[in-house]
């Protein structure tokens, strides 16, 4: 039956919103675009999965050296190179090296504790022979060579190493001791003397040596298994077995495998971001569009 207007005459009854079927999430994120997007996150999280590997590879040490292998004494030369940092597994290691003695290169470090005791060591520089370098270019190493309690001990030492030196500088001796890595350089402490050294860093002391023109030297320094003159043993005991596993590291690697895994969710998250705009738009635009009666928009009278 065909509705009346108030007047009597007929009028169509208005046509319901057109029906709207936008497209589902799955088929916008198969679109070329989305794809290519897609493939762009596989090759974001493939780098991330090597560098993961990577790093989990370096985070367990399959070959450890040896228990006990820090205790067997080898030359220097085939333990570190100068200039070299020491590696970790190397830190501790013995070893044995020959020279001479510089004069007037023996130096005081203060700030050393010896069985829980504060003193000081009496360093000195080992210009290394041919036979412990394997070449003729001028070597020296860091050599602590005895503690003390007190400074006046240490200062007496000092001019007592130096004199017995200076009596026969080319006399070659043969130090055995335990190769640690250098300290670096620290301030001394507040009011006191600005050449205090309170750290055993070897190029600190490499800038208070003499006769160091086209020197080499070596980064690590060595703890004398023997002390010189009237100074005491340092106390220098064998370092903990350490683990075959860094846990630094395994955590890094662990961060790599939650980044692969973000580039596949930022794809996700566009893609549905891109979906859920264009469906709104959809739903707006057939809302604004007019209800037409006969498909020209007037109303039919009869």
């Amino acid at each position: 039956m065909t509705p009346h207007s108030p007047s009597g005459r007929d009028v169509t009854a208005p046509a319901a919103p057109p029906e709207v079927f936008p497209p589902t999430l799955r088929e916008v994120l198969l679109r070329p675009w989305w794809l290519g997007m897609l493939a762009l996150a596989l090759v974001v999280a493939g780098v991330f999965a090597w560098l993961g590997q990577w790093q989990l590879g370096s985070a367990i040490d399959t070959d450890p050296p040896p228990p006990g292998m820090n205790e067997q004494v080898r030359p220097l030369a085939e333990v570190t190179e100068p200039g070299q940092y020491l590696a970790e597994p190397l830190v501790g290691q013995m070893v044995e090296a020959s020279g001479h003695w510089v004069p007037g290169d023996f130096l005081i470090v203060a700030s050393r504790f010896n069985d829980g005791v504060e003193g000081y060591w009496v360093t000195g520089q080992l210009r290394l022979d041919a036979a412990t370098t394997g070449t003729d270019q001028p070597t020296s190493l860091a050599v602590a060579v005895g503690w003390t309690p007190t400074l006046t001990g240490a200062e007496a030492a000092v001019v007592e190493l130096d004199a017995a030196v200076a009596a026969d500088p080319d006399a070659t001796v043969s130090v055995t001791g335990r190769l640690i890595s250098d300290e670096g350089p620290g301030l001394p402490p507040a009011g006191a003397d600005p050449q205090t050294m309170t750290r055993m860093s070897p190029a600190a002391l490499l800038a208070q040596w003499h006769d160091i023109d086209g020197l080499d030297a070596y980064r690590a320094y060595l703890t004398s298994a023997e002390p010189l003159g009237a100074l005491e043993r340092i106390h220098s005991p064998a370092p903990g077995e350490g683990s075959t596993v860094n846990w630094l590291n395994i955590f890094y690697a662990a961060e790599w495998a939650v980044f692969a895994g973000f580039a596949f969710y930022m794809w996700y998250r566009l893609g549905r971001d891109a979906w859920e705009k264009e469906v709104e738009a959809l739903e707006e635009e057939a809302a604004s569009t007019p209800a037409r009666g006969d498909g020209t928009g007037a109303a039919t009278v009869g």
